[in-house]
């Protein structure tokens, strides 16, 4: 079966589907297909229609997406030194600033390595300065200087080593955040590489969700978001990375948006929905019911034109609800046909009533 037979089988079953959500839920407005009463002063050789005139309006569409929730940043502290865990400062689920100490690490001589190096880096430093000196009265070969040069750089490269050793034994949080794991209790021996500490930050969180191919032009960095929760409440985000390349598996590209969550709900790890607000554009707003395939299968309704004839619009859908459908593609004013028009063909010439008359 072909690309065109398979859209226009896809066409079809989505105007079925949207006409069985319109029935189940919203107002029941049938385009009738019978024909109004002529008017005295129509022609008889002319079929008469019912119209009612619907104007476009600016309209934001949203694309839904369902999305993933995650911390902003996570973090996994590990032990960048061996020894025994002698204080912790945080416990579990307890909101930590950048830069504060969160735990202690036995020094086990550490400090006094420092102490040794620093001591050596004085030394060197007084005797290059001297041997500089002696140089400058032709008392001293250039290689005994060059020589205390080449070793003051590695003590001094030694001394940053030692110090960040002893950095190590107290590790701070990196950012603000929340300890969301605790790995180890004091007293505990670890070894490098061992876990400490999780840390999270969800004051702000990140939602991940996959945006259709079809869909992923109309998305772009910056664009509002909002976040409808399982519990009904929302939150706002924002855009802020559309991939440049689908995944091969499902045509479908990423997408992240920063969202805020100033009471810092916990609801890192799960799922919600989001809408993504699209460009303003100008709609119109009709019935499900008035809806009908064209014959190249795509989804349309009937109007009458300026010259009383039908015609035929093609529509976009945008969005449907229980009222009626959001739809692009049709001229700012039409006189849409709500009765009569099973009977009437495309460029025929028709007699419009309209249905504010005939409810009058």
């Amino acid at each position: 079966m072909t690309k065109a037979k398979w859209g226009s089988i896809g066409l079809s079953l989505l105007i079925v589907v949207v006409l069985v959500i319109w029935m189940a839920t919203g107002e029941v407005k049938v385009a009738s297909e019978e024909v109004p009463e002529r008017q005295e002063n129509a022609e008889d050789s002319l079929t008469s229609v019912q119209v009612e005139t619907l104007s476009a309006r600016l309209h934001e569409p949203g694309l839904m997406l369902q999305g993933q929730l995650e911390p902003w940043r996570s973090v996994l502290l590990s032990a960048q030194v061996s020894g025994r865990v002698e204080s912790l400062s945080v416990g579990l689920g307890e909101q930590v600033r950048q830069g504060q100490k969160l735990l202690e690490i036995s020094d086990e001589g550490r400090s006094a390595e420092v102490l040794r190096w620093q001591s050596r880096v004085k030394k060197l430093e007084a005797d290059l300065a001297a041997a500089r000196r002696l140089r400058s009265g032709n008392l001293a070969a250039e290689s005994e200087v060059l020589g205390l040069e080449s070793e003051l750089a590695a003590a001094r490269a030694e001394l940053t080593s030692a110090r960040q050793v002893v950095d190590h034994l107290t590790p701070e949080a990196p950012f603000d955040g929340i300890i969301n794991q605790k790995s180890v209790d004091t007293g505990d021996l670890v070894q490098i590489g061992s876990p400490l500490l999780e840390l999270v930050q969800v004051d702000r969180l990140k939602a991940t969700a996959r945006v259709p191919q079809q869909s992923v032009a109309d998305v772009a960095p910056g664009q509002a978001v909002r976040v409808d929760l399982l519990d009904g409440s929302q939150l706002s985000g924002v855009v802020t990375f559309v991939a440049s390349a689908a995944s091969p598996e499902t045509r479908s590209f990423a997408v992240e948006i920063a969202v805020e969550n100033p009471d810092r709900k916990r609801i890192a790890g799960g799922s919600a929905s989001l809408r993504v607000a699209l460009p303003e554009v100008k709609a119109m707003f009709i019935s499900p019911a008035y809806l009908s395939l064209g014959d190249d299968g795509r989804p349309g309704v009937k109007y009458v034109n300026g010259d009383n004839e039908v015609a035929f619009g093609r529509v976009k859908l945008l969005s449907v609800s229980t009222e009626g459908a959001w739809v692009t593609g049709l001229p700012d004013e039409i006189r849409l046909i709500t009765r009569g028009g099973g009977f009437v063909g495309v460029g025929e010439q028709v007699v419009p009533v309209d249905a504010a008359e005939n409810r009058g």
